[in-house]
């Protein structure tokens, strides 16, 4: 229960920062319930997660010579080892090669059982949980569209880390999507 007030605090501290209309009353027996507070652990390993990826990421990045006013007169010349060209890595690999093929079919296969288990739900008179698709829950049409782009995105953040090298992560980000995708079925199956 202790953790749980915390994460209301925190929860109130982000809809001062991003809703114009501070204070929205919450109540208490949303603040306390398990539910709320498991979401809200979630959110918060999302972002510590992104934070991290997106720190990697920018660890990755090539430094540059600045060009300002200081030393504008001054010609910088760069090191030796950044003229020269790296020979090719034989871990190297073709984007849409034998793996990454059955990892967007099963991304795919993952999504649209996602998909069908929600829609099953929403019509039995269930709700959607998530609030960012609640909006596109109300139709089928808007459902196929969520996930359709989920499946389009997972592959074009795929295609990211390949150009950047990092096959590593290309290849995790379709593990982390066919897991969540599978969790949510099961989730939608268990809770009918």
């Amino acid at each position: 229960m202790e953790d749980c007030v915390s994460g209301a605090a925190i929860l109130k501290l982000s809809l001062l920062v991003f809703s114009p209309r501070w204070p929205l009353p919450l109540p208490r027996s949303v603040v306390s319930s398990t539910w709320f507070c498991a979401m809200l652990r979630r959110s918060a390993k999302g972002l510590i997660a992104s934070v991290v990826l997106c720190c990697a990421g920018f660890a990755q990045e090539a430094s540059l010579v600045s060009s300002s006013p200081l030393n504008s007169g001054i010609a910088v010349e760069p090191p030796t080892a950044a003229r020269t060209i790296l020979p090719e890595v034989p871990g190297q690999h073709r984007f849409w090669d034998r793996e990454n093929f059955a990892f967007f079919g099963a991304v795919a296969a993952s999504s649209a059982a996602d998909f069908a288990a929600t829609r099953a739900n929403l019509e039995n008179g269930g709700k959607e949980l998530n609030p960012v698709v609640r909006p596109l829950a109300r139709s089928t049409a808007g459902l196929a569209v969520n996930f359709t782009g989920k499946t389009a995105g997972v592959i074009g953040l795929s295609y990211f880390f390949h150009k950047t090298g990092h096959h590593k992560l290309e290849r995790l980000t379709s593990m982390v999507n066919i897991g969540a995708s599978t969790t949510a079925v099961a989730y939608d199956l268990t809770h009918r």
